[in-house]
């Protein structure tokens, strides 16, 4: 039998911040999107005479990103689970790195027309499937390295870089916010996407010092891999597939419509300031990267599935307070309301990692995480379409995105309850016996 050595807690710790730093990247980029989608795409790409219409075009092209992020999991999905998890980040971080570099130099609809936004949305598609293929491998890779008893907290490493892509975005539009508004929609905007090109080649050095999954050599060493793993995972592991994408879609459909959609309804809406709103947003995301540390913690004595029930109650229970913190038009109230709101749905997503690598065995794993994530990512990038338009529906008023994200919450609670049953057994964690169940999913 061949042997794989254990990794060193040094190995884990490395790995983990590889793909902290890959994944605040692809976050960055991710959010730069959908901030500018709010204040920017909306007037100079999708420009018409009705100011929902064009805000509803921008969400639109903010959701073709989402809805492309499957084709990347199932790509990326295949090839990590074939040919290595390492190889495939490489990948997606210069994917996403230069596609958000060339929208920092794409002409507006003033320039070129009709092209301009077709262009936009092209690039917004080629960024879903690098995110697509990026957070399933980061997540894979940071479990399948960490040392037993110590799972959640390095699972919980690559979320944090959700927060930190967050602070870096809309702190990026928050520096240029502060232009007279002409420079702004001249070449103000342009600044934070340009970015990406530096922030990739960090990105990049770091990702290349990774190892590979000690699982995954011990897989190859034994010629264990799955064969056609996407189809595996959908054929015989369907349940954990739906299961997990119902856990996962707080952390990321609740996220967007407590941040993308609350900046176009508090600037729009009510008429807000926008250094206000995204201030909120920046507040919001130095609390989450508190919960999302002590979310890890908690995942290990409690379990994931059981902090994911917790973080969905908390969130519904929370959802309508947070309009009416923002209704009120006080600036504490409406920071208190967005951070309330985003610390709430980041305990389910502090465990999302822990939970669905636990769903899916290791020969599949990087596939089961990817789809299931991305099943997820499809109904995220419609949530904050989806809250302009109910918000429409009831005249404006906020209780009708509040209770979509009342909605959002139990699905995530449902999927929580069900997860433990189906959890595969914790050997398939650890490198010890992985080849000899390899036939257990197809």
């Amino acid at each position: 039998m061949t042997t794989t050595p254990q990794p060193t807690e040094a190995d884990a710790r490395r790995v983990a911040v590889g793909a902290f730093v890959g994944t605040a990247l692809e976050w960055y980029d991710f959010f730069l999107y959908g901030t500018a989608a709010s204040l920017v795409f909306n007037r100079l790409y999708f420009a018409t005479g009705d100011p929902v219409v064009a805000t509803l075009a921008a969400f639109a092209s903010f959701a073709v990103g989402f809805a492309a992020r499957p084709l990347g999991g199932i790509v990326f999905g295949h090839l990590g689970d074939r040919i290595g998890r390492r190889a495939c980040l490489l990948i997606t971080v210069v994917m996403i790195g230069a596609v958000t570099g060339l929208i920092g130099v794409l002409p507006t609809f003033a320039d070129i027309g009709v092209a301009a936004p077709v262009l936009l949305t092209l690039l917004r598609l080629l960024q879903g499937v690098a995110v697509g293929g990026e957070w399933g491998g980061a997540i894979t890779l940071a479990v399948e390295h960490a040392p037993p008893g110590k799972r959640g907290r390095y699972a919980a490493m690559p979320q944090i870089g959700s927060p930190v892509g967050t602070l870096l975005s809309s702190g990026a539009f928050l520096l240029v916010a502060l232009l007279p508004p002409e420079d702004f929609d001249t070449w103000g905007w342009r600044l934070p996407f340009l970015a990406a090109f530096p922030l990739l080649g960090v990105a990049l050095w770091l990702r290349r010092r990774v190892e590979e999954s000690p699982l995954f050599d011990r897989l190859l060493a034994e010629d264990a891999r799955a064969s056609a793993p996407v189809r595996d995972v959908v054929a015989h592991a369907w349940p954990a597939l739906l299961v997990g994408a119902g856990s996962a879609v707080l952390g990321v459909g609740g996220f967007y419509l407590a941040t993308t959609f609350v900046i176009s309804y508090a600037t729009g809406e009510l008429d807000l300031p926008r250094p206000l709103v995204l201030g909120a947003t920046l507040v919001a995301a130095v609390v989450e990267i508190g919960v999302l540390i002590l979310g890890g913690r908690l995942a290990e004595r409690f379990g994931a599935a059981r902090v994911t029930v917790v973080g969905g109650v908390l969130s519904a229970i929370v959802a309508l307070p947070m309009f009416w913190l923002l209704d009120t038009r006080n600036a504490a109230a409406v920071v208190f309301g967005v951070t309330l709101g985003v610390a709430a749905l980041s305990v389910p997503y502090a465990v999302s990692g822990d939970l669905l690598a636990r769903l899916f065995p290791a020969r599949v794993r990087y596939s089961g995480i990817a789809l299931a994530a991305n099943l997820a990512g499809i109904a995220s990038g419609f949530v904050p379409l989806a809250a302009t338009a109910v918000l429409a529906a009831a005249g404006g008023s906020s209780w009708a995105p509040g209770l979509l994200l009342v909605g959002i919450a139990l699905v995530t609670v449902v999927s929580g309850l069900a997860a433990p049953r189906l959890y595969v057994p914790d050997t398939e964690l650890t490198t010890e016996g992985v080849a000899g169940r390899a036939g257990r999913t197809g």
